[in-house]
């Protein structure tokens, strides 16, 4: 949540004019050219998402940080709660799924070695009871 309000605080919105034509035969965003003029009266231009044929002089809303520079919207409460719920779930499933295989890898190593040790106890121990080993 210190993300959003941060982000929130750095940067606003403003008006912005098409400085050319947005070029672009397809259904897809392209960045183009825009100005606008900030609150000190500064001029200011960057590229900004539009679609494509937008004629130029078109109004546009752009974001912009405290400096002038163009960048994405700020992001909201509902993708930072999104966000966080998705990477718990993410970390809880990966120790879930880290602590099953340590506990499986654990069970395999002392498997192993506890069938080699009845291996070899019962090489030991199966002439004196079968029958196979008797003059």
């Amino acid at each position: 949540m210190h993300t959003v309000w941060t982000q929130a605080a750095e940067r606003h919105q403003v008006a912005a004019r098409l400085t050319s034509t947005a070029e672009g035969g397809d259904w897809a965003k392209r960045p183009a050219p825009v100005r606008w003029t900030d609150v000190d009266g500064v001029v200011r231009t960057g590229a900004a998402l539009v679609r494509p044929g937008t004629p130029k002089g078109s109004a546009v809303r752009v974001w912009v940080t405290r400096d002038g520079q163009v960048t994405d919207p700020p992001t909201t409460t509902i993708n930072a709660t999104t966000s966080g719920w998705l990477v718990g779930g993410m970390a809880a499933l990966g120790v879930a799924g880290g602590s099953y295989a340590a506990w499986a890898g654990m069970r395999l190593v002392l498997d192993r070695r506890r069938y080699a040790q009845w291996d070899a106890e019962w090489g030991l121990v199966e002439p004196g009871w079968s029958a196979r080993f008797r003059p």
